[in-house]
């Protein structure tokens, strides 16, 4: 398999910013240039929509720093994350869309044609999606950057199958940990989950079934404070809070489930968002602002797989371009 790295992709993204600008007004504007971005950038190409993404300092997102992506569809074999977003990068720039690695820095979706800043420029665009995603939060232990995606992981739907009949230490006390961690336990020996408290924050349903099972064992009131390994994870060092006590405990893989946080900082009092400040959608995923869409992790965190998210861009796309063909029908 061919070696693609985020510098690569960087490099030929960055090649296709020569666009002038002037007055020109965009069909639409896709921010963000992960899955979700990207697969709305390919439907809004084959629209015909004059398209423009932006997506940030890197492209494709978490999946380009995953090493192996086995559950796309058309990659029996799996594939390089890095090598799927390029690929995807390249059916998007056939199509016509202007791909530019800038990172926004304000919107005002107040009327269109709406105004996306950049560092560097302001453009503008007759429909918007915000595919931004939501980044899972880390521990910022010494050990958890340096094995990321050699051992450590936030997802167990993606990385689960790697851990078969393996120790794995699962990092959280909530749904999303031990939904995960129970998942975990169809391919580990043992799933250990850490938690800081001395019981879990989970609903009733989800403590029932980890209890039950006898692949999960619990350590209370405990952090983790290192990850420890050589080339792989062989263990995580633990504290407990209570009595400051240290042990290890020997595992060949981390998960870390402590929350998300959505990319949605500078769209704040532009669009309806929820508690968590995930934005808000309908079905075909148009927001609450007239031409305005969103698209991937940023507005349903539930699922967090890349074809969940490439689905939900190809409808923001489609809604984009019936939109603006329905305004022009109008006027």
């Amino acid at each position: 398999m061919l070696d693609f790295s985020t510098t690569q992709l960087q490099q030929e993204t960055s090649s296709n910013t020569d666009v002038e600008q002037g007055n020109r007004v965009y069909d639409l504007i896709i921010v963000g240039g992960a899955p979700a971005g990207l697969t709305a950038a390919i439907y809004a190409g084959r629209a015909a929509l004059d398209t423009l993404l932006l997506t940030g300092p890197s492209l494709g997102g978490q999946v380009a720093t995953t090493n192996l992506v086995e559950n796309f569809p058309g990659f029996p074999e799996g594939i390089n994350g890095a090598e799927l977003a390029q690929r995807i990068q390249r059916q998007a720039k056939r199509f016509g869309a202007h791909i530019v690695t800038e990172t926004v820095n304000g919107v005002d979706l107040s009327a269109s044609p709406f105004t996306v800043e950049t560092r560097a420029q302001t453009y503008r665009g007759r429909t918007v999606i915000i595919a931004t995603g939501a980044f899972p939060r880390r521990l910022g232990v010494p050990g958890e950057a340096e094995f990321f995606g050699r051992g450590v992981s936030t997802c167990a739907t993606c990385d689960g199958f790697f851990y078969k009949d393996k120790r794995v230490v699962v990092v959280g006390g909530g749904d999303s940990a031990i939904d995960e961690g129970l998942f975990l336990t169809k391919f580990a020996r043992e799933v250990i989950v850490v938690h800081r408290r001395d019981q879990l924050r989970a609903t009733k349903v989800y403590q029932e079934r980890a209890f039950a099972n006898p692949k999960m064992r619990f350590v209370w009131d405990s952090v983790v404070e290192e990850v420890l390994g050589e080339q792989t994870v062989t263990g995580v060092r633990v504290r407990n809070v209570k009595t400051g006590e240290t042990s290890v405990i020997e595992a060949d893989g981390m998960f870390v489930y402590i929350g998300l946080i959505p990319g949605t900082k500078r769209f704040v009092g532009q669009v309806e968002m929820d508690e968590q400040g995930y934005i808000i959608t309908d079905q075909h995923q148009r927001t609450n602002v007239p031409g305005v869409f969103a698209a991937g992790d940023v507005q349903s965190p539930d699922f967090r797989q890349i074809v969940v998210a490439a689905g939900s861009g190809a409808v923001a796309a489609i809604q984009a371009d019936r939109f603006l063909t329905e305004k022009s029908a109008s006027t």
